[in-house]
């Protein structure tokens, strides 16, 4: 039986992805914050020599990406700093390393579906730090995947959909209709990872969903979906006003890994 370190399990994608790899057989060991710090190395390998995995999916991160415009050395700290001390420490224990990365490595400039090999240029500091993040495992690594991800939403945690759903009944609801990415549901990253651990891939993958839509279109279709009359109007990015930039345009080529977003949606809002 293969086992696995989750790092974030706590968090929104951890709390969907340690049950699906126990159904699938793996023993899985759950770190979180309270009980790994991956910012200090000493602890870190210890706690990897004491439970010795076969592979390491590394989810914890500092995710904030308007606050991390003010706490750019916080943020460093965990996706960069934090993410060098595992992929050392794998590459010297011979562990195989999953990175969750971002769209937001993009600066959205480009007019087409972003590939893997495409070069990056963050345009904020969260999009940097995980840039950094992702050239550390490159560099210490060489049984790794980069996994990059965007626009998540899921059960267990803070996101677009759940917003939307509270907001519902605001007179005058204003969203961006200048950013165009791809949603994608916890549960249908997690499946994916999980189809590129048993495939033994390594390397740099879009594990997103398939389609493309804006936050304005996203809400509308959880909308209707919803069965939900709601006042919607598109706004320009300029006018929401964030802390900081966003691409324009983060839409990934993601290879027909993982299915529709609006067939998860609908799934997701069933389950809901």
């Amino acid at each position: 039986m293969e086992k696995i370190l989750v790092t974030g399990s706590k968090g929104m994608l951890g709390c969907d992805l340690c049950p699906i790899l126990k159904k699938e057989g793996y023993k899985v060991i759950e770190t979180d914050i309270d009980n790994l710090d991956i910012t200090n190395f000493e602890i870190t390998e210890k706690k990897l020599v004491k439970h010795n995995p076969n592979i390491i999916i590394h989810l914890a991160a500092y995710t904030d990406v308007d606050k991390a415009e003010d706490n750019i050395e916080t943020a460093r700290k965990i996706n960069f700093e934090g993410t060098k001390n595992l992929a050392k420490i794998c590459s010297k224990l011979d562990i195989k390393l999953i990175y969750i990365s971002t769209d937001y490595v993009f600066d959205g400039l480009k007019n087409s579906p972003y590939e893997p090999q495409d070069k990056p240029n963050p345009i904020n500091n969260y999009g940097l730090s995980k840039l950094e993040g992702e050239n550390a495992v490159k560099k210490y690594c060489k049984n790794y995947i980069i996994a990059r991800t965007s626009w998540l939403y899921g059960i267990y945690g803070k996101n677009f959909v759940e917003t939307m759903l509270k907001l519902s009944n605001k007179e005058n609801l204003k969203v961006v209709n200048d950013q165009t990415g791809c949603p994608t549901w916890t549960k249908d990253l997690s499946n994916a990872l999980i189809k590129l651990i048993k495939e033994n891939k390594i390397g740099i993958f879009h594990v997103c969903s398939s389609g493309q839509t804006t936050w304005y279109n996203f809400a509308k279709e959880i909308f209707n979906q919803m069965n939900l009359k709601v006042n919607i109007s598109p706004c320009t990015t300029e006018e929401y006003k964030s802390t900081a930039k966003r691409p324009k345009y983060s839409v990934m080529n993601n290879n027909n890994i993982i299915r529709n977003w609006k067939s998860a949606l609908y799934e997701y809002l069933e389950l809901r």
